[in-house]
C-alpha cells in the first residue's frame, strides 16, 4: 500500500512515519511505500534524514520500515497512490505570522483556525486544496484523501465538492480530550464510547459511556478531578458544570476571548512567530549535521508540544502541560487507524470530519461536521447522535456560514464574500475592522 504525504517536508511528518512503523499488519493492508511531496527540497532533505534514522532504529528491532521516496512533482507524488495525507500550509509560517499580527493590530484573535486568522488562512488554503483535488481526480481517482490541512473542516468540505466522500478530514483535538477525560475517570480510553458533536475546532464531548453507563455526569460533579486535566484547567469547573459538557480546547477562544486576546497581545511572540523561528533553527541544524537530525527533531518536538496553546494556559493561571500530553501526534494515529479500517475492511469508530447527511438536524446534508463515525472499506459513515443543544447548534450554523462564505470568496475572488465571512465570524466585532483587516492583507 502506498501513502503520499503532501507537505512531506513538514515538521510533524516523522510522527506519521513513527505510527507507520508501529503497524505490524500483513503486506496487503500495511503501508509499504511512503511518498513525501513538498515544494521545498531543503525541507524534504531534512525530514528524509529524520525518517532514515527512525527506519534504521526500527529495522534493528525487526520492524519493516516503509520505503521512503521524496519528490517536488505533485503528479508524480499522486500517481497510483492508495491514500493521500494532505497536510500543507499555504503561505507557510510567514503567512500565519502576518495574519496573527494583522488581527492583533485590530484587537482581534489571530489564531490560524479560529477567528479572523482562520478566515484569512482559509482564503489561502482553499485554492491550494482545490488544486490538489483536481490533480487527485486526474491521476489518482481511486485514492482516499485524508485531510489535515487547516482549517480542516472548511478545506474538507471544499475538496469534497470535487472528490465526494473519498475526502475525510481528521483532527487530534477530540481524541486527545477524550483520552484525558477517560484517564481522569480511571477508565481505559479504548473502552469508552463517545458522544461528540460539532465542527472542526468547535465541538463538545457530551457523553463518555463505559459498560452502558455515562460517566461524564460523575466527572462534572467532581471539581477536583475535573480540573486535573487540560480542559478542566482551561475552562474551569464552574463553567464546565454550567455547560454540562466538555468543549474542544479551541472553544476557549470563544468563551474566554477577551482574556485570550489580552494574553496574545502581551506575549513576546505569536504562536506563528515562535514556530517560524523554532522550525528555521531545526531545518538549519538538520542541514548542517544530517546525522543528528532525528535527535534535534525530537528536542524541537518536545519544546513545541510543551508550548502548545501557551497563551490560553497563561490566561488561566500559567500551568504546565502534563507529561503524558507531550508525546505528540494523535492525528497520526487517527490517520493510521482510518487507513487500516478502509484498506483491511476492519471496522473502527473514529471522530472524523464527514458530510452531515441527516446526523445533525438544522444543518444540510453536505455540511461537513465532526462526529463519531463507523469506518470500513466503504469509507466513513456518521453515527446517529442526539440533537445538538441550542447554543451548540447556533455556533455551528454561524461558523458553517462563515466557512462557506470563505470557500466562495476563495473560489471566485469575491471581496464581498470575504467581507461577509470575516464580519459574520462571532469573534470579529466590527465590519469596519473586518474590512481594514482584509485590506491590510491585500484582499
Amino acid at each position: 500500500m502506498r501513502l503520499t504525504v503532501l507537505g512531506g517536508g513538514g515538521f510533524r511528518v516523522p510522527l506519521v512515519y513513527r505510527a507507520l512503523l508501529e503497524d505490524s499488519g500483513d503486506e496487503s493492508g500495511r503501508c509499504t511505500e511512503l511518498v513525501l511531496y513538498d515544494t521545498d527540497p531543503r525541507r524534504l532533505t531534512a525530514i528524509g534524514a529524520v525518517l532514515a534514522q527512525h527506519a534504521a532504529d526500527a529495522a534493528a528491532t525487526g520492524a519493516r520500515p516503509p520505503a521512503v521516496r521524496t519528490t517536488t512533482d505533485l503528479d508524480d507524488a499522486l500517481r497510483d497512490t492508495d491514500f493521500v495525507f494532505s497536510a500543507i500550509r499555504a503561505g507557510g509560517l510567514e503567512g500565519r505570522s502576518r495574519d496573527e499580527r494583522a488581527a492583533l493590530s485590530e484587537g482581534l484573535l489571530g489564531q490560524e483556525t479560529v477567528g479572523a486568522g482562520g478566515v484569512l488562512y482559509g482564503l489561502r488554503s482553499v485554492p491550494a486544496a482545490m488544486h490538489i483535488a483536481e490533480r487527485v481526480a486526474a491521476v489518482a481517482p481511486r485514492a482516499w484523501v485524508i485531510n489535515f490541512t487547516n482549517p480542516a473542516g472548511m478545506v474538507t468540505e471544499a475538496m469534497q465538492r470535487l472528490l465526494g466522500d473519498r475526502v475525510i478530514g481528521i483532527c487530534d483535538s477530540p481524541v486527545g480530550m477524550a483520552r484525558r477525560a477517560a484517564r481522569a475517570l480511571g477508565v481505559d480510553p479504548e473502552r469508552a464510547e463517545l458522544d461528540y458533536v460539532g465542527l472542526n475546532h468547535l465541538g463538545w464531548l457530551r457523553r463518555i459511556v463505559v459498560d452502558g453507563e455515562d460517566r461524564l455526569p460523575a466527572l462534572l460533579a467532581d471539581p477536583a478531578t475535573l480540573e486535573s486535566f487540560e480542559e478542566g484547567k482551561l475552562f474551569g469547573a464552574d463553567w464546565l458544570q454550567a455547560l454540562g459538557s466538555l468543549p474542544n480546547e479551541y472553544l476557549h477562544y470563544y468563551y474566554f476571548n477577551r482574556e485570550a486576546v489580552t494574553a496574545l497581545r502581551d506575549a513576546p511572540a505569536t504562536r506563528g512567530e515562535f514556530l517560524r523561528e523554532q522550525q528555521a533553527a531545526f531545518y538549519a541544524a538538520a542541514a548542517a549535521d544530517p546525522g543528528e537530525a532525528a535527535a534535534v527533531w525530537e528536542r524541537t518536538r518536545k519544546e513545541r508540544e510543551a508550548t502548545y496553546m501557551a497563551e490560553s494556559r497563561e490566561s488561566t493561571g500559567g500551568w504546565q502541560r502534563d507529561t503524558c500530553d507531550l508525546d505528540g501526534g494523535g492525528y497520526d494515529r487517527v490517520a493510521l487507524a482510518l487507513m487500516r479500517a478502509i484498506a483491511r475492511d476492519e471496522r473502527a469508530t473514529l471522530i472524523l470530519n464527514v458530510k452531515n447527511r441527516t446526523t445533525v438536524p438544522g444543518l444540510d446534508a453536505d455540511a461537513v461536521i465532526e462526529v463519531p463515525c463507523r469506518v470500513d472499506a466503504t469509507g466513513a459513515h456518521p453515527l446517529p447522535t442526539p440533537p445538538a443543544a441550542a447554543d451548540q447548534l447556533g455556533l455551528m450554523l454561524t461558523l458553517k456560514d462563515v466557512e462557506r462564505s470563505t470557500i466562495a470568496a476563495a473560489d471566485t475572488g469575491s471581496r464581498a464574500q470575504a467581507l461577509r465571512a470575516m464580519s459574520l465570524h462571532p469573534l470579529v466585532d466590527s465590519v469596519n475592522a473586518a474590512g481594514r483587516l482584509l485590506a491590510a492583507r491585500g484582499i
